[in-house]
């Protein structure tokens, strides 16, 4: 029985090796361990995210033992892994913080520069780096406003809702709305 899951990739395997081609099985691990050794996966591209090491995003399918891990249960390792689709997810990630940035702007400390506002409705590269800073600055600021650890958690959850939608219209051809396999 397979198990499908996301799983983010650099510019190689974390041990090295070169990214397969999809639909390409990589070889077997007998002896997995999460976080130590076997083929890392997440249910969901929220948990993905956190432990990802480059932009590529992977939907993957996942066989043999597989072993969840977490506390609660954010990842699990398999013995077999091969991707079915990827993407390069950079623009969308920095869409997504965009977005989050604007859903908190009534919590910002003060009113964002013309620079700012530039780069959170339009993406303007040219204005990325001037914006860097005050986002950072501003998502600061809206977490000490949240009024309590209730309202930190809705909010957190929110953002896990957004971005786990966004990403299985993304992936359309191979995920339902709900993100099981189709």
């Amino acid at each position: 029985m397979s198990t499908y899951g996301w799983h983010f990739l650099g510019s190689t395997l974390r041990d090295g090796s070169p990214i397969p081609r999809d639909g390409v099985w990589l070889p077997t691990i007998r002896n997995i361990e999460p976080c130590v050794r076997g083929y890392h996966g997440s249910k969901e591209p929220w948990d993905a995210l956190k432990f990802a090491p480059g932009n590529n995003l992977c939907y993957c399918e996942y066989r043999g033992r597989v072993i969840e891990h977490g506390d609660p249960v954010d990842k699990f390792v398999a013995q077999e892994r091969r991707i079915i689709v990827r993407m390069d997810a950079e623009e969308l990630l920095y869409y997504f913080a965009r977005m989050q940035a604007l859903s908190v702007l009534a919590n910002w400390s003060e009113e964002p520069d013309d620079a700012v506002f530039e780069w959170l409705l339009g993406g303007d590269s040219a204005a990325r780096s001037a914006a860097r800073s005050a986002a950072r600055s501003a998502a600061r600021s809206a977490a000490r406003s949240a009024a309590d650890s209730e309202a930190r958690w809705a909010a957190r959850w929110a953002a896990r809702e957004d971005f786990n939608a966004l990403i299985y219209e993304c992936f359309e051809s191979v995920v339902n709305s709900d993100g099981s396999h189709k």
